[in-house]
């Protein structure tokens, strides 16, 4: 197999060629078609998420098709195509797995983070944390929803049956959430980077009914945002923005510093929460709504040899919708 290694930390990937892996009890091994590109992974590579074992395999965002079945699997067979989500393994016996918390596993693998993942032809999943995904849609389109669709449906439901909902950063996760939210009746808002058109156009495009920069304030309060940049200094300006009563979902794995802010944009029972993870149950849910939503992906196919080249076009802000890398 080949597989672009990330090898310590702040440098940059490199393409290796391994033994195929085997599968051992409940696993099976996946040959990889396609894998989207996550902010999750630049803050992998920056060394922003904390214990990383050196060498890793970065990528969490895979469809593919199972190749072999370790013992003691009867869910899945070769041929059948599956996703493999960030979340990759839970203990099933902790405080959290017992009272259906698995996201908040107290002893988790995380896939492409603390178990290699899909930057390569091929990996290994526990196979209760491989989605089956049917014969629909293409490979590279289904890619974003293992993560950025996923945490995008944790996100929107946390932000609860809010009708006027604010999204900030409209890239992979915003455009495909922004979609859900149309079919469920929701006006969105869409807030970006200032300057970025193609952004503001995409979620116009999307249904959107105002696309604007992040500084700005929407015309009337929101009862909800979603933030999906990993920019701390949101947190006071989706609070500014929402109403009495209105909740800001953090929906990142790492932010920056949250500055601080006046008592008075959280007073009035605003609230502030954050999205950790997600469950097999937030899967099982949102890959059935997807379709019923007519979720489509803007994504932009790269070979795996560009993974690093990706990478710099996503922190620079590059990357229309979702980039995805196929082996």
């Amino acid at each position: 197999m080949r597989a672009m290694v990330l090898p310590a930390p702040r440098t940059r990937l490199q393409m290796e060629e391994r033994p195929d892996p085997m599968p051992g009890e409940g696993q099976l091994r996946v040959k990889i078609s396609a894998c989207g590109v996550c902010r999750t992974d630049l803050h992998l590579v920056d060394a922003e998420l904390p214990d990383i074992r050196y060498p890793i395999v970065p990528g969490h965002e895979i469809v593919g098709r199972v190749d072999l079945v370790g013992p003691y699997v009867t869910t899945h067979a070769p041929g059948d195509r599956v996703g493999i989500p960030w979340l990759g393994f839970t203990c099933g016996h902790c405080r959290f797995c017992r009272e259906g918390m698995e996201n908040l596993c107290d002893a988790p693998l995380f896939t492409g983070y603390t178990r290699d993942g899909g930057y390569a032809t091929h990996t290994i999943a526990d196979a209760r944390y491989a989605f089956p995904l049917g014969e629909e849609g293409s490979d590279v389109e289904i890619a974003p929803l293992l993560c950025a669709g996923l945490i995008g449906w944790r996100s929107l439901v946390l932000a609860g049956p809010a009708e006027r909902l604010g999204l900030y950063g409209f890239g992979a996760a915003g455009h495909i959430i922004a979609q859900v939210a149309r079919w469920q009746g929701r006006s969105v808002h869409a807030f970006t980077r200032r300057g970025d058109a193609a952004a503001q156009d995409l979620a116009r495009r999307l249904g959107a009914v105002w696309a604007g920069s992040s500084d700005e304030m929407p015309e009337e309060p929101l009862d909800a945002a979603i933030i999906y940049a990993p920019s701390g200094e949101l947190v006071p300006a989706a609070l500014r923005a929402v109403r009495k009563g209105g909740r800001v979902v953090c929906a990142g794995i790492h932010m920056s510093d949250i500055p601080s802010f006046p008592y008075d944009l959280l007073w009035q029972e605003r609230q502030l929460v954050s999205v950790a993870n997600l469950t097999r149950q937030d899967g099982l849910d949102f890959l059935k709504v997807a379709p019923q939503a007519g979720v489509r992906t803007e994504t932009t196919a790269f070979p795996l040899d560009q993974a690093n080249e990706v990478l710099t076009m996503l922190r620079a802000g590059q990357i229309l919708g979702a980039a995805v890398l196929t082996p």
